[in-house]
Order: C-alpha cells, then sequence, then structure tokens
C-alpha cells in the first residue's frame, strides 16, 4: 500500500468556516511517456547551422559580443548534461552518444524541420538504437548595458574627478530538443530550454569594465549542462505538492477528530467520521462520506476514496464530493500512466 507524506497543518485560508485545508505530496508521471520496450537510446547534435545560416549567426555573434567558441562548448556541455542524466537513471538500458554524426540545421533562433523518418530509422538501425534524442537548437544571446557614474581617482597628485563605467551583460541560453520514436514514427517530445545569466563589471572605460566580468564562459558550461538535465528531468515522475479540503465542524465527533487530524492522528480522527457516516442529518453524514474519501487518498487507496466520494455526492448531496470525484479519477488515471512508464 503507498503512503503519502501528510505535511504539518498551518492556519490557511479555509474554503469556508467548516473547513480545513491540509496538504500532501502525490507522484505525477513523467511529462514525457515512452514504451516501456524502449531501452536503448542514441542522443545527437544537429543544432550546428548551415553555411548561409552560418553567417548571420557570425553576424549575430559579433553584434552581441559573444566568444568565437561559446556556442560549440555550451552545445557539448548540453549534450553531456542529458547524457549523464539518462545514463544515471536506470531507465534505460544503453544510452550511445553518436558523435560521430554531423548535421546542419537552416533554423535559426527557432526549431528547425524535424528529421526524416527515413533519416531516423537509418541512425537507429545503423547504431542498434530504439529511440533519438536530438539537440535541434542551441544559441547563446548576449546583450551588454552600460552606465557612467562620477567617481575619483588617486593618483600620486591627489584624487582628481572621471568617470566610472558600469557593464552589465546578460547572456540566453536557449536549447532545444527533440524525442524520435522511429518504431512508430512519432515525434514523442519537443520541447525548449531556455536559461539566462547575468554578469557584471566596472572599470575607468568600457573595455575595462568589459574586461571585469569573468568565469563568463565557465558559467555558460554550467548553465548548458543545466538545461540537458532539466530536459533529461522531463522522462522521469515527479513529486508534486497538493492540497485537500476536510470538514471539521457538523457534530462534536468533527471536533475531537479535527483535534486528533493536528496532532497527526489520522486513523483515530477516521473513526470519529466513520461514526458519523450513519448519522440521521444528510448533510452531517455527507461531510462524514467526503472525510472518509480523504483518509482513503491518504492511505493511498483511490479505488475506496472515489468510491466514498461518489456517495457523499450522489446519496447525500455534498457538493465538494462531486469536484473530488473528479480530482481522484484524474488521480486514478495519472497512477494508470505511472504504471506504464514504471514498466521494466
Amino acid at each position: 500500500m503507498k503512503k503519502y507524506l501528510i505535511l504539518p497543518l498551518i492556519a490557511a485560508a479555509f474554503v469556508s468556516c467548516a473547513t480545513q485545508e491540509l496538504y500532501l505530496n502525490v507522484t505525477q508521471p513523467a511529462p514525457v511517456t515512452i514504451a516501456p520496450e524502449i531501452k536503448t537510446v542514441g542522443i545527437i547534435d544537429r543544432s550546428t547551422p548551415t553555411d548561409q545560416t552560418k553567417s548571420l549567426d557570425n553576424l549575430d555573434k559579433l553584434l552581441s559580443l559573444e566568444g568565437a567558441n561559446l556556442d560549440s562548448i555550451g552545445t557539448l556541455e548540453a549534450i553531456n548534461g542529458v547524457t549523464r542524466e539518462l545514463t544515471d537513471n536506470d531507465r534505460f538500458n544503453d544510452v550511445k552518444l553518436l558523435s560521430g554524426l554531423k548535421f546542419r540545421t537552416s533554423g535559426l533562433g527557432g526549431m528547425p524541420a524535424p528529421l526524416t523518418w527515413e533519416q531516423v530509422e537509418g541512425i537507429c538501425t545503423e547504431n542498434g538504437t530504439q529511440a533519438l534524442f536530438a539537440l535541434e537548437i542551441y544559441d547563446t544571446d548576449t546583450r551588454v548595458n552600460y552606465s557612467t557614474e562620477p567617481t575619483k581617482i588617486k593618483t600620486p597628485l591627489g584624487a582628481i574627478p572621471a568617470l566610472l563605467h558600469k557593464a552589465s551583460m546578460e547572456t540566453l541560453v536557449k536549447t532545444g530538443w527533440r524525442l524520435y520514436s522511429p518504431s512508430d514514427r512519432a515525434i514523442l517530445d519537443e520541447y525548449i530550454v531556455a536559461e539566462s545569466i547575468v554578469f557584471g563589471g566596472q572599470g575607468i572605460n568600457p573595455v575595462a569594465a568589459v574586461a571585469d566580468m569573468v568565469n563568463r564562459k565557465e558559467a555558460v558550461k554550467e548553465v548548458s549542462r543545466k538545461a540537458g538535465h532539466i530536459y533529461a528531468l522531463r522522462l522521469i515522475p515527479y513529486r508534486l505538492r497538493v492540497t485537500r479540503d476536510y470538514f471539521v465542524k457538523g457534530t462534536d465527533n468533527f471536533k475531537i477528530a479535527k483535534r486528533r487530524a493536528q496532532l497527526g492522528k489520522w486513523v483515530d480522527a477516521a473513526e470519529l467520521w466513520k461514526k458519523e457516516t450513519t448519522n440521521p442529518k444528510m448533510k452531517v453524514a455527507g461531510r462524514a462520506h467526503y472525510n472518509m474519501a480523504i483518509i482513503s487518498e491518504i492511505n493511498g487507496d483511490l479505488d475506496a476514496a472515489t468510491s466514498w466520494a461518489q456517495k457523499a455526492y450522489s446519496d447525500y448531496g455534498n457538493k465538494q464530493g462531486l469536484r473530488y470525484v473528479r480530482i481522484l479519477e484524474n488521480r486514478r488515471y495519472n497512477e494508470d500512466v505511472l504504471k506504464y512508464q514504471e514498466q521494466r
């Protein structure tokens, strides 16, 4: 039976004076679903611009003060970030970096046209892979702003007035990825990751101010690795903090159960809620059924939770029960997706 972490209750905004909030963590399926039988994947870089695009790209680099090798260095780090994360994750048996393949793309700033399925199938067949990760875009875009302010420079003859030049440089690192599945000729994912870095420097002239910005290349490398890491995480389920409301008023048993719940004694609180499910007052019984749905979800029994919530609405007219049924049905669907993703 799955257990979910129940975080301490806090005095939060109430849905109404009759309810109180609790927080719990639920596991969400990975944003990208890959067929369980796919065990070997390849990674390629097709972000190198074509000759025509390259001339435009070089002009952009000149105007934006980008380093001559910054994109090539960053591209390698982004690929390494994806490779490392996919290798560390036990989802795949083998992750192959296909560095010997050379591609050119005509896309500048945007996603290029996808590879043809003949190309994808040929690459996968030749390299023994079942799916293909492709870095489709890698681009760094830099903007520099200058400002000045009065200062004084110490000299042997004393302090003399001067202007202090300040430079701020923002570099946007953008990577775009696709995941190709040749068996069903489907692009399973298409995603862009953008991260920015801001640097500052100052000096007695603009050149000195820019020169004062150190470690820019290392920062771009680190952010590029992070971009690869972030993308690879799209294949991994994640934890999400959600809120639920439960009823704390109706009878003395609800008041006592509230205090038990605040102490983390959810089983003891549920004993009192279950007693109230047979209360002759429909409103009270409906609230009790709803709370039994809550405790069932806490215990990981989504089928029981759905059944309690349905009865709260259908038999006792509790409107929150209907909303909760829809939440639980979505959770049950996500659980099915998770089970599919976790097949090995």
